[in-house]
């Protein structure tokens, strides 16, 4: 019995090793990008990528056109509309904030793509799973809000982060001196 399970446990890590080159396999070959020269950031679960990727092709590949067909460094604070209420965008560019004037969420009907086109901040980054609730999920906000020991990720020009209904996470942390950060966000509908 002891040696059946230990059998099993080895599977199960070969396979979700394979499943997870497969995703790095995938990703590394750059075709959801179309010649945009941006990468994930290695917090990103690869595979929840790839699948919402293959889910929801058109979405993504307007995401992706949206930021190489603009100018991110030129590009004025505001909304944009990209695939009706599939996919859109907003622009921000305000001073990082001190650690206790953040905090920690995640939503259910869109995934974030974060893209900082300049300055740096830190994004804290956590599994819903191990986060604890302190505000319910709000439906027509598409937001819920928790208290969450997590991982904090230096986040700056060249990689975007992609955060899906199972990530908690805390953007907009200063790295020290709460200096200017403008920052693309676009809103893509998860693809159940």
């Amino acid at each position: 019995m002891k040696k059946s399970i230990s059998v099993l446990f080895a599977v199960c890590i070969t396979v979700t090793a394979a499943i997870a080159q497969d995703a790095g396999a995938w990703v590394a070959k750059k075709e959801w990008a179309n010649g945009l020269a941006l990468m994930p950031h290695r917090a990103t679960n690869l595979e929840v990528f790839r699948q919402q990727y293959q889910r929801n092709k058109a979405c993504w590949d307007a995401a992706f056109a949206f930021m190489k067909n603009h100018d991110m460094v030129n590009l004025a604070k505001g909304k944009y509309p990209i695939d009706s209420n599939n996919v859109y965008a907003s622009v921000t560019e305000d001073p990082s904030k001190d650690l206790d004037k953040t905090s920690w969420e995640s939503h259910r009907k869109y995934i974030d793509l974060q893209y900082i086109i300049s300055g740096e901040e830190i994004i804290g980054v956590c599994p819903v799973s191990k986060a604890v609730v302190t505000k319910e999920y709000d439906e027509k906000k598409d937001v819920a809000n928790y208290t969450a020991e997590g991982s904090m990720e230096h986040s700056v020009p060249g990689t975007f982060f992609l955060f899906f209904p199972s990530d908690a996470h805390r953007p907009n942390i200063t790295p020290g001196g709460n200096k200017p950060v403008k920052k693309l966000v676009i809103k893509i509908r998860y693809a159940d």
